[in-house]
């Protein structure tokens, strides 16, 4: 299927590893123009190669800047002005105690996981409604839904992210722009690799039994019951940032994997 994004300069926050890497991939894949995004140079030029090497054609851009602080967001707007997909993917999590999250945590995951994409849609949505045409997505969680006990902060930053993108989709109303959030389930990132690989030498079981006991005791209403693969993520979100998903605005979008019980 052409997603008929050819050309479209897209800016895929924290992409430089797990979905944010996939999906940069998928646009990339697709004919977009995507600019690469991470903190360091050498991450996000090893990354572009990723992607050049599966896609010798990949139009691509390098962003080293941390989008989790303001001035950052201020020289990347300034270096591109003109953005018609934004995927706010750049997020941070940290298992931690309630009682432990201090006020210092709080305010450093909600200007990375939250701010960031604040400050990238305040400067974007308005020329992409004076454009009629764009698109800006959020990347959330089902813990937005579910939020885990072990990091409250982090789910409730993707509450957050929902609810942002459905107020912004409210402004859009009689324009080409669509403004949506993707819920991801539990997710095989790079993050999740590794952690598997520790529990399972910790424990010294293989890596296949750490998986069949996250879903067994962790997330037991997995429809899946497995990791979701980036590329699968990838996928409904290259959709999204499509012209052909014109009809989907507002929304909150699962691919958790069944992990979400509700019907709605």
């Amino acid at each position: 299927m052409d997603l008929q994004l050819t050309g479209k300069l897209s800016l895929v926050t924290g992409s430089t590893a797990g979905i944010g890497f996939a999906i940069a991939e998928a646009l990339a894949a697709e004919g977009a123009r995507v600019i690469v995004n991470g903190r360091t140079e050498a991450r996000v030029k090893e990354a572009a190669d990723r992607i050049r090497a599966s896609h010798p054609k990949a139009q691509l851009d390098l962003l080293a800047l941390d989008l989790g602080t303001p001035q950052a967001v201020i020289d990347a707007t300034r270096r591109f002005p003109e953005v018609e997909i934004l995927v706010n993917n750049l997020g941070v999590y940290e298992p931690k105690p309630f009682e432990e999250i201090t006020d210092e945590d709080w305010r450093a995951i909600i200007e990375t996981n939250f701010m960031s994409g604040v400050r990238l849609s305040r400067h974007y949505l308005p020329r992409m409604r004076f454009e009629d045409w764009g698109r800006i997505l959020f990347i959330s969680s089902e813990s937005a839904v579910n939020i885990p006990v072990e990091m409250i902060h982090y789910g409730v930053t993707k509450t957050m992210q929902i609810a942002l993108a459905r107020g912004l989709a409210e402004t859009t109303a009689g324009t080409g722009v669509t403004v949506n959030s993707v819920l991801a389930g539990p997710t095989r990132s790079e993050g999740v690799e590794g952690f598997i690989e520790d529990m399972a030498r910790t424990k010294n079981v293989t890596k296949a039994q750490i998986e069949e006991d996250f879903f067994e005791h962790v997330r037991p209403s997995s429809l899946l019951q497995r990791f979701a693969t980036c590329p699968e993520v990838a996928s409904m979100v290259a959709y999204l940032a499509s012209p052909l998903a014109a009809a989907t605005n507002g929304a909150a979008v699962r691919v958790e994997g069944g992990v979400l019980r509700s019907i709605l």
